[in-house]
């Protein structure tokens, strides 16, 4: 039923205002509009929705994440941004913060959105 329906990912945010500068200037998703109840976003030909509900509070696993070719370069590129991976004690991660899935099939890194939004970014 839904197999050829284009996804649309929905993230949560208390501050509109504040995740539209996140998502739009610090990760650099381009900005679409503003519909009263969310920033939306293209994210690469996917449309992301950042739903404004007060007094919202983050679940803690991730709930966003992006394929990337290379991701040392992007962890570094986050981090200029001002961007900080997320460390897990559960995790082997590297200097990064990266953490390589057994037998190496992906490497993957968190981070948090403002609102404290658990996101990530893998290589595989």
């Amino acid at each position: 039923m839904l197999g050829s329906a284009s996804i649309v990912a929905i993230v949560m945010t208390a501050d509109g205002a504040r995740a539209r500068r996140f998502y739009g200037e610090t990760l650099g998703l381009r900005f679409v509009v503003d519909d009263g109840f969310a920033q939306v976003f293209d994210a690469n030909g996917i449309t992301l929705r950042v739903s404004v509900m007060p007094g919202y509070t983050p679940p803690s696993y991730s709930v966003l994440g992006w394929k990337v070719a290379d991701i040392a370069a992007t962890v570094r590129a986050l981090a200029a941004a001002g961007v900080e991976t997320l460390r897990y004690p559960y995790f082997e991660q590297d200097e990064l913060g990266i953490w390589t899935a057994p037998g190496g099939a992906a490497k993957v890194a968190f981070f948090n959105d403002p609102d404290g939004n658990v996101l990530s970014i893998t290589e595989s």
